[in-house]
């Protein structure tokens, strides 16, 4: 049996762009990615702390540095810039691997 366990998560990053028009997805700064385990193109999940929406989509690398998180695409009208937003990642595992299993935390400056 599988089961589906916290992978990687970001948590109170803040948005620093909202584009709707763009093909949606949300861009992150590559090198916070990589410290949080997530790939370019890997489904996530957005959690808006400041108005409580939640939305489903995908990674893909802002440059190296840039601090960036830009939600694209219809799920601008999700989120605004400067709202304090958790990325969450999910991977599918068995009950053992979960059980010794430790995700990546991170929390952005």
């Amino acid at each position: 049996m599988l089961i589906e366990m916290l992978y990687g998560k970001i948590h109170g990053a803040t948005v620093t762009d909202c584009k709707l028009n763009y093909n949606g997805s949300l861009g992150i700064d590559v090198d916070i990615m990589a410290r949080a385990g997530l790939l370019k193109g890997q489904k996530v999940d957005v959690l808006n702390l400041n108005n409580g929406e939640r939305f489903t989509t995908y990674a893909i690398e802002e440059p190296s540095g840039s601090k960036k998180f830009a939600i694209y695409g219809a799920a601008a009208r999700k989120a605004e810039v400067g709202d304090k937003i958790i990325v969450i990642a999910y991977a599918h595992m068995s009950v053992e691997e979960a059980r010794g299993f430790e995700a990546k935390l991170v929390f952005p400056e």
